[in-house]
């Protein structure tokens, strides 16, 4: 393997420069060649003695010497500032930069490629050569100066060299590349800078393995962090172009499903921001989850080619490959364990770089795609068999093409598998070359080293770090797994038993034979450590490994997203094992980033917001407390209505352009937009939709509330029953919306492909924002965080993040229903309670009755009498319990709304509150409790 570059490296030379021709001057000479208004700003960079400068020693380095014995400096008359790149020596420079580092010379160029100046250092760095990664931490260049003028030349220069098109020919997606290659070359600076800073002064870096990375588009919140929107506005707009136009030509990266894919990615964000060296790893889909339509009313599924267009925001990084293996055998050979694979495929990075506000710093998102080891057989090709010649790439391929592959099959279920150990194994193996590449002592990787794994899928990180340590360093089993339990972390985002993974013996023992060995071994060497723990505790029991316990006996620090559900980790998802390590569990709760979730996706709100506090809350979310004193203030409320009615208005022109469907902006937006699954009880949601449908047609002439009901979210592909949910749904969102009885009274909107887009246009114009799972059934959530900073007022159960939610918002702005999770578990041991439920309320039996009856689907009356059969018989996550509950808060809802000026000040009472929900709290408690490390800004 090639030593691989490290994000955004300024050294992709390898050749030796000749000397210069120019005549050489003594670096002492240098001052010389300043301007005097420089030379008043700034001293001298070098000593007296600047021809024998001594650096301090480096830490895990020897000592070494630089002496600069020339530099050659040609009349320069910009020639006034730091050089950005020194290695290991000082230099008095230029407004250039240095474009190769490698062999013995430095050479620097300005923006034409003109040599301005090289430097000659006698000795080099000690161990690896790397100048620029040993290098003293000398003062950055500021960044190039960005005016309206020089962003429109670096469009138009992107718009010619690198998309290869003149303004007369190019299209709206040529501008948005055009556009996203100017912003990006104003990332890549703080991009370096932070890459080099974390090597110079050795910070210790997070590396953080997810599944899911929803980071939607890139452009505008890139724009915005840099504080460039403005002026990318303007240059577009003397060009003849709109920013809203091109921006929104960009698709939303499908990385990721729901909020676990989200947080991943405001966490990435938040690192950013705060400084924290962080590097995210995750996969390279080709088609993502999938692109959801409805054919009459039905989902349907087909690939989301968000990759069919060029993505100008990433960096291909050939040189960034790792082998992974699959399958195969295991052999003795003298005492060693020798993998020998039948299948292998080759792991390649893509590089995304993630800039904090401000643009203070840049961490780097690496996402592997898979290709085959031999990607043609010639010899196959020729002979005619075209199909089997492509058959490797095809089969690599196939690991990373879609996110979250049906395992409801045997080949489902190995694909999957083979998925996760793809991430855990390229992403352990760079790790480690990055360690190494500074550091020689693997016992001290947690020093150095953090990596925490986002919920069970990447598990597999530490019987591969085991591997590793153990196959190709010679150590010892037990110093590898103590190594590696010192440097993971385990987030655990789910209290269900399908979420945390159990592969059989038999899969994982084909597919990954040694972590097969390697996970037997974990598990009998904890069963050692701790003979008092339970038989019910193993990794491997019942001829399944199991995920979570694995993920939890090799992780140091066990953390669960929101104090309900740290507790319930505690105490019913991990008893035995938090009864066995009781300190290892702690709670970090989840966050969101208010720059894209606030500040980008409503800035009609964001802009009252710096009006009447000032700025600076972008980057210190708790400043949103200033607010309180201005809710009483009825022009501060004004105001905030006005804002909500405006994006009200804007979401309603969308959805008549999307759906077809006339929404009322004076009606209560009343929005449920998540994944689907039954514990999030969109069942629920529907069955009061229906209830409130029948009291209207009772009633044609009562004075009604009017409501906009509004849902949003993909099922599964093979979740059947979550499927039905969302048929049901658009069924009734047909009858609903077509019925001249309900004269705008209530409609129901459910536009096809939910994601990060559709949330920015949707959250800001909610109202109502329904967090209704089944109580101890949510982790924590982020979207009802979302909402409530947004204004939106919370209908929910007392179950993840919204009982801290309701703790700081205050009991009065919050509308309460339902059971709490110990009474969930005290209801469940009666066996009758659904149908008991169904029997005390007659809405609920006339919803049922209307639904079994096919009110809803003339067409095929019988559509729906299995989902009624469940609910009168099962009902385990007790939709029926609440559904009276449920209607009773719905009813305060439509009293609460009534009077708008209460309602007003709820929901700023709400945004107010939301401080504590900032991702950049949760990045800051994960690096103090969890990683121990330190911000480098």
């Amino acid at each position: 393997m090639q030593p691989q570059n490290d994000g955004p490296d300024p050294n992709p030379g390898k050749d030796r420069f000749p000397r210069p021709s120019w005549p050489v001057t003594p670096c002492h000479t240098l001052a010389r060649h300043r301007s005097h208004s420089t030379r008043a700003k700034r001293s001298h960079p070098f000593s007296s003695r600047a021809h024998a400068h001594k650096f301090p020693q480096s830490p895990n380095r020897a000592r070494t010497e630089q002496t600069i014995t020339s530099v050659s400096f040609p009349e320069q008359p910009n020639a006034t500032r730091w050089t950005r790149f020194c290695p290991k020596y000082r230099v008095w420079g230029t407004r250039g930069r240095v474009f190769c580092l490698s062999g013995p010379w430095a050479q620097v160029a300005d923006k034409h490629g003109r040599i301005l100046l090289i430097c000659v250092p006698v000795a080099r760095a000690a161990r690896t050569g790397r100048l620029l990664r040993s290098c003293e931490a000398v003062k950055d260049l500021p960044s190039r100066t960005v005016n309206r003028e020089s962003f429109r030349k670096d469009i138009l220069h992107h718009l010619k060299y690198t998309v290869g098109k003149t303004p007369s020919h190019a299209s709206v997606y040529d501008w948005r590349l055009s556009l996203s290659f100017a912003l990006r070359d104003q990332i890549v600076e703080p991009w370096m800078a932070a890459t080099r800073k974390t090597w110079q002064e050795d910070h210790k870096r997070v590396f953080y393995l997810s599944m899911e990375y929803l980071i939607g588009r890139i452009l505008e919140d890139a724009a915005i962090n840099l504080g460039l929107k403005e002026i990318a506005e303007g240059a577009l707009r003397d060009l003849g172009q709109d920013f809203d136009i091109v921006a929104h030509d960009e698709p939303d990266a499908a990385l990721g499903n729901g909020g676990l894919g989200r947080l991943a990615a405001c966490y990435m964000e938040s690192m950013a921001t705060v400084g924290c060296p962080g590097y995210g790893y995750g996969i390279r889909y080709e088609h993502g989850l999938f692109r959801q339509r409805f054919e009459t009313g039905r989902q349907v599924e087909t690939p989301e080619d968000w990759l069919i267009q060029r993505h100008p925001f990433e960096f291909e990084r050939p040189e960034a490959s790792y082998t992974v293996r699959f399958k195969g055998a295991l052999h003795d050979r003298g005492g060693r364990t020798i993998w020998d694979p039948a299948e292998t495929v080759i792991a390649t990075a893509y590089d995304m770089p993630v800039v904090g506000w401000q643009g203070r710093w840049a961490n780097t998102l690496r996402l592997w795609g898979a290709k085959p080891t031999n990607l043609f057989d010639l010899e196959r090709f020729n002979r005619g068999d075209y199909t089997a010649a492509a058959a490797p790439e095809t089969l690599a391929r196939t690991i990373t093409r879609v996110l979250y592959p049906d395992d409801t099959t045997l080949q489902g279920k190995e694909l999957r598998l083979k998925q996760e150990y793809l991430l855990t194994s390229a992403s352990i193996k760079d790790i480690l070359r990055r360690y190494l590449e500074a550091h020689d002592d693997l016992s001290e990787l947690h020093k150095h080293v953090s990596i925490q794994m986002n919920d069970t899928h990447p598990s597999l990180a530490g019987p591969e770090l085991i591997r590793l340590l153990m196959d190709r360093h010679g150590m010892a089993f037990e110093p590898a797994m103590k190594i590696s339990q010192e440097v993971l972390g385990y987030t655990n985002h789910t209290l269900l038993p399908e979420a945390l993974e159990r592969w059989s013996t038999w899969l994982m023992g084909t597919v990954l034979p040694r972590h097969m060995q390697l996970i037997e071994r974990i598990d009998r060497a904890h069963a050692r450590a701790y003979p008092i723990r339970s038989s019910s505790v193993g990794i491997v029991r019942n001829n399944e490994v199991h995920m979570g316990e694995l993920a939890f006996i090799m992780a140091h620090r066990v953390n669960g997203v929101s104090a309900l559900h740290t507790e319930l980790v505690k105490t019913q998802l991990f008893p035995e094992l938090h009864r066995l390590h009781p300190d290892r569990v702690v709670n970090q709760t989840n966050g969101v980033t208010p720059r894209r979730w606030l500040k980008l996706a409503n800035p009609g709100l964001s802009g009252l917001i710096t009006e009447t506090i000032g700025t600076g809350w972008e980057g210190d979310l708790d400043r949103l407390e200033e607010l309180v004193p201005h809710v009483e203030d009825k022009s501060f409320r004004d105001a905030f209505g006005a804002v909500k009615r405006a994006n009200k208005v804007r979401a309603s022109n969308w959805m008549m352009q999307r759906c077809g469907i006339e929404a009322d902006p004076d009606a209560i937006f009343d929005v449920q937009v998540k994944r689907f699954h039954e514990y999030k009880r969109q069942l629920l949601n529907v069955f009061e939709t229906i209830a409130q449908w029948h009291e209207i047609k009772k009633n044609p002439e009562g004075d009604f509330v009017p409501r906009v009901k509004i849902f949003g979210g993909k099922s599964a592909p093979g979740y059947a029953v979550a499927k039905e949910i969302v048929h049901l749904i658009n069924d009734v969102g047909r009858i609903v919306n077509n019925d001249p009885d309900m004269r705008g009274r209530l409609k129901v909107v459910f536009p096809a492909n939910y994601n990060v887009t559709m949330a920015e246009r949707l959250i800001p114009a909610a109202d109502l924002s329904e967090q209704i799972s089944t109580a101890g059934k949510e982790a924590s959530g982020t979207g009802n965080m979302k909402l409530s900073l947004n204004g939106a007022l919370t209908i929910g159960t007392l179950d993840g993040a919204n009982v801290e939610i309701r703790e700081r918002v205050g009991a009065e702005n919050f509308f309460l229903f339902g059971m709490n999770a110990e009474e969930v578990i005290q209801r469940r041991k009666n066996v009758s309670h659904a149908r008991e439920a169904i029997e005390n309320s007659q809405a609920l039996k006339d919803v049922l009755q209307m639904i079994a009856e096919g009110r809803f689907s003339p067409d095929q009356p019988d559509r729906y009498h299995g989902l009624v059969d469940r609910t009168w018989n099962s009902d385990y996550f007790l939709v029926t319990s609440d559904f009276p509950d449920y209607q009773r808060a719905q009813a305060e809802v439509d009293k609460a709304f009534a009077d708008r000026d209460r309602w007003v000040r709820m929901a700023a009472i709400n945004t107010a509150k939301m401080g504590f929900f900032s991702s950049d709290r949760a990045i800051r408690g994960y690096m103090e409790d969890i990683w121990d490390a330190r911000s480098a800004l």
